[in-house]
């Protein structure tokens, strides 16, 4: 399944979206449901990519850069040309393994910082593309688990609200420059 849209796999001088980063009350806001996918939205995918490579990220989601619609971007392969990025617009995880497993994960919103985050291994998940067809993939390993990091932002959670092991959490939060106190414990 080609990406509709067309989005060389480079660096820009100046990304066309700018990234928030841990802290700013819009990461925490839930997404809201996209009910047309047009013109405006593959543009939006468009930048995003943009915005993604640029950052040397692997996933973006909107709300990190203000837009609080469901939609993400993601591209586990940034190196390969070949290898066509995915946007996902209104995403849902309709089946997710039962086997679970441990993955170091960063976030182009709290850069620097790197931990590690217990998810499914492997997911099942119906989307609407860029052309506001209805998908449905299946995922594992990588690929799975930035999908399942960037479905967070859209709920307002971050990656760090995840992370079990509090003394490596807090050590890497200020070695990054955040605070703790923007960290949402997930129970």
């Amino acid at each position: 399944m080609a990406a509709a849209i067309e989005v060389e796999k480079k660096k820009l001088k100046q990304p066309p979206l700018a990234l928030h980063y841990l802290g700013d009350r819009v990461l925490r806001q839930p997404a809201k449901r996209i009910a047309k996918v047009d013109g405006d939205i593959r543009e939006l995918a468009r930048k995003m990519l943009q915005t993604m490579y640029s950052e040397d990220g692997i996933g973006l989601a909107a709300p990190q850069v203000a837009v609080n619609k469901q939609m993400l971007v993601v591209d586990p392969d940034p190196e390969d040309a070949a290898t066509p990025a995915l946007v996902l617009i209104n995403p849902k995880i309709v089946r997710a393994s039962k086997e679970i497993c441990t993955g170091q994960e960063g976030c182009l919103s709290i850069p620097g910082v790197y931990l590690d985050v217990v998810r499914p291994a492997a997911i099942e998940v119906s989307f609407k593309d860029e052309t506001g067809r209805p998908q449905k993939i299946s995922a594992s390993d990588l690929l799975a688990r930035v999908i399942q990091h960037e479905m967070d932002h859209l709920n307002g959670i971050m990656f760090v609200d995840r992370v079990e092991n509090a003394l490596a959490l807090n050590q890497e939060l200020q070695k990054g420059g955040f605070s703790a106190k923007d960290v949402n414990k997930i129970a």
